[in-house]
């Protein structure tokens, strides 16, 4: 794989969304206010969404506490929601780098098995968005995609969704106490074809810089396996699952789920119902635990007892 052009530069918002999209595409737009809950989702051209107007309106909205982020993959004419089944074409792959971000990143740039990434965009410290163009590539081959490179590169599993929107450059994010400036760095101008992406996109086919992303029983994770498809409800049990198991504050994995599920038609709802059945899951799971562990001392101290 080659090196970064050193002729790359971070682009501003106008600029990246013309880059990605024609002028007639449409696009999700979606605005999440985590502290009052609520999610607004717009619909609009890409032509207008660049507009000074829109972009005006989006800049006002993240001053007063709303995350911006952008659908990557254009909509059916007819489409008013963002579900599989509005996707009008496959524009982007992505990856959703939120763990060892540094490390992933580098992983990512020297693989034989991926091309170079024509954007890689910073979404906060330690956390960037890996975005490729592509062109020719059906849903299925692209989620299939997704859901390889992120079990191999570490990259969120959650984000393997064609419908995914991702943060749009240029605005703050407003996740934490300091707002942090989302920058896109172009790294390469080439659109690439789904012979471009060799990773290998079984399970069992080993990769140098394969990562185990599984934190949750291998049982469960067997039965997803044998699964012909994955709906994204299990997707997002799975990654609640896995990161309250790392001890992600629950607060954190609801804002995340409703982000992403902004196609649900109450997204808070949604992820708080989510991550309740994932904690009394994980509860379960450690009660069933702790009776084995007393059994099997109960049983080590009965044998020492015995003459």
């Amino acid at each position: 794989m080659s090196t970064p052009n050193p002729l790359t530069r971070n682009v501003q918002t106008e600029e990246y969304i013309n880059d990605n999209f024609l002028p007639g595409d449409r696009l999700a737009v979606v605005l999440r206010n985590r502290e009052q809950g609520q999610t607004i989702q717009r619909i609009a051209r890409a032509d207008k969404t660049a507009s000074p107007e829109f972009q005006a309106w989006l800049r006002h909205k993240n001053a007063h506490g709303f995350d911006i982020y952008i659908g990557m993959n254009p909509l059916k004419p007819a489409a008013f929601s963002r579900t599989k089944a509005d996707i009008h074409e496959i524009r982007h792959l992505y990856l959703d780098i939120d763990q060892n971000g540094e490390e992933a990143l580098a992983s990512i740039r020297r693989s034989p098995e991926l091309p170079e990434p024509n954007y890689v965009i910073a979404t906060s410290p330690g956390k960037q968005q890996v975005v490729w163009k592509v062109e020719g590539i059906t849903q299925e081959q692209a989620e299939e995609l997704l859901r390889a490179m992120a079990r191999v590169y570490g990259g969120d599993p959650a984000a393997t969704d064609s419908t995914r929107v991702l943060r749009l450059p240029g605005f703050h994010n407003k996740k934490y106490a300091e707002n942090y400036s989302v920058q896109a760095h172009l790294e390469s101008t080439k659109l690439y074809h789904f012979s471009d992406f060799r990773v290998p996109t079984r399970e069992h086919e080993s990769s140098p810089v394969q990562r185990d992303l599984n934190h949750v029983s291998q049982r469960d994770s067997s039965e997803r396996r044998e699964q012909s498809t994955i709906t994204q409800s299990e997707r997002d049990w799975s990654y609640a699952l896995r990161n309250l198991h790392r001890g992600t504050p629950p607060s954190e994995v609801i804002d995340q789920i409703a982000a992403f599920r902004s196609d649900k038609p109450d997204p808070q709802y949604y992820a708080e119902h989510t991550v309740q059945k994932a904690l009394a899951e994980l509860a379960e799971r450690r009660d069933s635990q702790s009776v084995a562990s007393g059994e099997a001392k109960s049983r080590g101290d009965a044998q020492n007892r015995t003459p």
